[in-house]
């Protein structure tokens, strides 16, 4: 009998590079928008328990700003830029040519902006992953949260725990050179997502 839990958790490990690919290339993707160098402070693919994912980004409880991307097209998944509140008003700022410490408050400008930076690092990512496999994936529109991480993240998670008690997540940690604009890109692909990349890598393709 095939235990379909392990071979999940193997397919995971298999995928890690293709996904970690897509995360560089987002922060590529990033930099071209703003015009300034971003700097990767830390790239890291790992299996993770599901509910210990919100532990990434602060925890359960600690307030938010995520912008969410959902996968669509051969397959589904997840991607979150996560923010701490007062960064995501820095690179507001950075965005829209303030000096800094002008955004307050994120108000619909602000937030069509941070939006922005979710549609392009998100398209990004897929087209890495789309240019590598052949497979067609597009991002869906941006949705931007202030919220407590737990039910930001909380899409991703149900559609993971279907059917897996981890979920891989690609954690990419970035900062500029002249600001203090750090982020963290969460990347969870669905089972099926994860089932479309190791159809690619058992093919030898």
């Amino acid at each position: 009998m095939v235990d379909t839990q392990a071979t999940l958790n193997d397919d995971m490990r298999a995928c890690t590079a293709l996904v970690s690919e897509g995360s560089a290339n987002a922060i590529i993707g990033l930099s071209q928008m703003i015009g300034q160098e971003i700097k990767v402070t830390h790239l890291n693919a790992r299996v993770v328990p599901v509910n210990e994912t919100p532990d990434l980004v602060g925890g359960w409880e600690a307030v938010t700003l995520g912008i969410y991307l959902g996968v669509i097209g051969d397959a589904t998944g997840h991607i979150l830029l996560v923010y701490k509140p007062e960064t995501a008003m820095a690179l507001a700022d950075l965005l829209m040519g303030e000096p800094p410490g002008t955004t307050k408050s994120l108000e619909e400008m602000e937030e069509s902006a941070l939006g922005e930076v979710g549609n392009i690092m998100g398209s990004f990512f897929l087209n890495a992953l789309s240019d590598a496999t052949g497979f067609s994936f597009q991002p869906s529109p941006p949705a931007v949260m202030l919220d407590m991480a737990g039910a930001i993240l909380d899409v991703a998670l149900s559609d993971i725990i279907q059917e897996s008690d981890d979920a891989l997540v690609v954690e990419t940690g970035f900062s500029t050179d002249d600001r203090t604009i750090e982020g963290t890109l969460l990347v969870m692909p669905s089972p099926d997502l994860l089932r479309v990349l190791v159809e690619h890598i058992r093919n030898g393709n």
